[in-house]
C-alpha cells in the first residue's frame, strides 16, 4: 500500500505530512515508557523483520498479491507508540533508499501504514485480551484478529485520502469497494504472519511481549495421580526460555534469510493498491521517485546483472540498515532503568 508521488495533492500531502509528525513526536515521548535496556534491541529487531517481510509479497486473489503492513505486529510486540515509530523507519528506509512510496507522499504512507495500522490494530488486541483468558493462546486470537482488522482499515483511509486529494477524477465509491474488498484478502495474510510471529516469541520470551507483559502461569500440583492448579493468589510470571541474545541473534539471521533468500520467490503480481489504481484510473498522474536514480531503487543493486543476487544484495542491505536506524533510535529514546528495579519475568541468561 505504498502510496507513489502524483497519487494525492500537495495540500493534501502537506497536511498528512504535519498529522504524521505530530505522532512521531508524541510516539516518540510515548516509546520511553515502553522501552527500556531490555526491549530496546528487539524494536530495531523488530523494524527489520518488518522490512525484510515486506519483500514477501503473496498471492491474495486473480492478478493481485499482498505484504505485510506490519502495524499490528509492531504494536504488540514492543507496544503502540514504538509499533508507530517502527512502521516508520522501514517506510523511511523504502522511501529513500529503494524508491519504494514516495518522499511526498511520505505523510500519507506513515499516517496511513504506521499510525492507522497500529492504532487500529492495537485497539482491537486490547478491547480483545481485556474480555479474553490471559493465556498465550489468547494473546495469539486477539494477535490474528487485531492484524485481520487493520489492513482494511488503512484501505478505507487511503480511499478517504484520496476522496479528499486525489489527483484524478474517479467514481471512489467503487475504489472504496476494490481498496477494502482486496485488502480483506490481504488482512487474513498479515493476520496469520502476525500470529504466528507473536506467537512464536510468546513461546520463548513472553516477558520481552508488550501485548503479553502480566501473562502468567499455573502451579500445577500432583494429586492422585492428576494435575491440578496449586491454590496460589498470585500466579508465577511465565518464565522464559532462551537469551535475549539468542532471540536477537536469531530474529536477525531469520530476517536475513527472508530479504536475501526467499523475497527471490515472492510474487511478481502488482499489490492491491497498484492493481487497484491501473483498474480504476487513478494512477495516471503518478510521478517518477525523487530516489529512481538510487543504487537500490527497486529493491536491486545497480550494476549486479543476476537478478537473484542483486535482489538478495538489496534486501540484506536494507535489513541491515533498517536494524541500524531502528536500534539507535529505540536505544536513544529508550527509559533507563533504575538499579533496584526489578524484572517482570524470570529471565534466562
Amino acid at each position: 500500500m505504498h502510496v507513489p508521488d502524483g497519487f494525492i495533492n500537495a495540500p493534501t500531502s502537506a497536511v498528512t505530512g504535519v498529522v504524521a509528525a505530530g505522532a512521531i513526536a508524541v510516539s516518540l515521548r510515548g516509546a520511553r515508557r515502553e522501552l527500556d535496556e531490555r526491549t530496546a534491541p528487539l524494536a530495531g529487531l523488530v523494524a527489520a523483520f518488518i522490512f525484510a517481510v515486506q519483500m514477501l509479497n503473496f498471492p491474495v486473489a486473480a492478478g493481485t498479491s499482498g505484504h505485510l503492513l506490519g502495524g499490528a505486529l509492531a504494536a504488540i510486540l514492543v507496544g503502540p507508540y514504538t509499533g508507530v515509530l517502527c512502521v516508520s523507519v522501514v517506510l523511511l528506509m523504502q522511501g529513500i533508499l529503494f524508491a519504494d512510496g514516495g518522499l511526498t507522499a511520505l505523510g500519507v504512507n506513515i499516517t496511513d501504514m504506521a499510525i492507522v495500522t497500529t492504532v487500529v490494530a492495537y485497539a482491537v488486541f486490547r478491547g480483545l485480551v481485556k474480555v479474553l483468558p490471559r493465556t498465550r493462546r489468547s494473546v495469539t486470537v486477539a494477535s490474528f484478529a487485531a492484524a485481520l482488522l487493520s489492513v482494511p482499515a488503512a484501505a478505507g483511509v487511503f480511499t478517504f485520502l484520496y476522496w479528499i486529494g486525489g489527483t484524478t477524477d474517479v467514481a471512489i465509491g467503487k475504489v472504496a469497494t476494490a481498496m477494502v474488498g482486496v485488502h480483506v484478502l490481504i488482512g487474513v495474510g498479515e493476520a496469520i504472519i502476525t500470529a504466528l510471529t507473536v506467537g512464536a516469541v510468546i513461546a520463548v520470551r513472553p516477558d520481552l511481549v508488550y501485548g503479553a507483559r502480566g501473562l502468567h502461569q499455573r502451579l500445577k500440583l500432583r494429586v492422585h495421580g492428576e494435575l491440578v492448579d496449586a491454590p496460589d493468589a498470585h500466579p508465577a510470571p511465565v518464565a522464559a526460555r532462551t537469551s535475549r541474545r539468542t532471540l536477537w541473534v536469531t530474529g536477525l539471521v531469520t530476517s536475513l534469510v527472508l530479504a536475501g533468500f526467499v523475497s527471490f520467490y515472492a510474487s511478481a503480481n502488482p499489490d492491491g493498491l497498484e492493481k487497484v489504481a491501473a483498474d480504476h484510473g487513478i494512477d495516471r498522474k503518478t510521478e517518477d521517485h525523487a530516489s529512481a536514480d538510487s543504487p537500490l531503487a527497486d529493491y536491486g543493486v545497480k550494476d549486479v546483472t543476476d537478478a537473484r543476487l542483486s535482489g538478495g544484495l538489496a534486501g540484506v542491505i536494507g535489513v541491515g540498515v533498517t536494524v541500524v536506524a531502528g536500534s539507535a533510535v529505540f536505544w536513544a529514546v529508550r527509559r533507563r532503568r533504575t538499579p533496584d528495579a526489578a524484572p517482570t519475568a524470570v529471565e534466562s541468561a
